[in-house]
């Protein structure tokens, strides 16, 4: 199982368009804020901080770059090889690495664990963007890179965002600039139930160790000039003896 081409595509031509600069992407948050407050809530229940750290679902390496900055080996992982090309671009000195991966696809995932071996894994606000019928595939995916001593990380939406994000789509002056061309991409979040995340994590086998809320802060600013923060959940996950 694979995603589907559809799906590939949009994030392909999504990416293509995108600017370069950081900050011009609706989620591309500087990392202070996002990245820069999630690791210590991921550190503290890492197993083995010297493991491999994969950021999944890296579009163009903002935060995969504020990771390598603080992990020795960190590996920006993406379907979309344009997100790939923004990443190495804005990464001349190699930080990081990257890689074209498919987490829903198993054999890329066990290809990928067999080079790495176990892994510690940060991934934020993906598994709203994916199809409904590769979430459980791409949670498994998850669980086989994180083996036995490595630890996930994953922010995700709370089913609160979605009236929120409604409400900017369907403002009567149109999207805030940097959400349309999400929308014009066929890539319109869809919604993830708040207790629906440990259930795919359980059914992978893994142990949910941590868990709360955070603002997911965005880089788009509301009519009255505040930046605007959708609220999102993010759980630390790994296997337990």
């Amino acid at each position: 199982m694979s995603v589907t081409s559809r799906y590939r595509e949009a994030w392909d031509g999504f990416w293509s368009e995108a600017p370069d600069e950081q900050g011009a992407v609706f989620w591309d948050a500087e990392p202070a804020l996002t990245a820069g407050r999630h690791l210590p809530l991921f550190e503290a229940h890492l197993a083995d901080p010297g493991l491999p750290m994969v950021d999944l679902g890296c579009g163009n390496g903002t935060q995969t770059r504020f990771l390598a900055d603080r992990f020795r080996r960190v590996l920006g992982a993406d379907l979309s090889a344009a997100a790939l090309d923004h990443a190495r671009q804005a990464d001349p000195a190699g930080q990081a690495a990257y890689r074209l991966f498919d987490a829903v696809e198993k054999t890329e995932a066990e290809t990928l664990h067999a080079e790495l071996g176990d892994a510690n894994i940060y991934m934020r606000g993906v598994l709203h963007q994916a199809e409904p019928d590769d979430r459980q595939p791409m949670v498994n995916g998850i669980a086989t890179l994180v083996g036995e001593r490595g630890r996930a990380f994953l922010v995700e939406l709370s089913e609160s965002a979605k009236p929120v994000l409604m409400g900017l789509a369907q403002n009567p002056a149109g999207p805030p600039p940097k959400l349309a061309p999400i929308f014009r991409h066929g890539i319109a979040p869809g919604e993830v139930a708040d207790d629906a995340v440990p259930e795919y994590l359980r059914a992978a086998g893994l142990t949910v160790l941590a868990s709360g809320e955070l603002p997911l802060v965005t880089t788009e600013y509301g009519p009255d000039g505040t930046r605007i923060e959708l609220p999102s959940t993010w759980v630390v996950a790994g296997r337990t003896a």
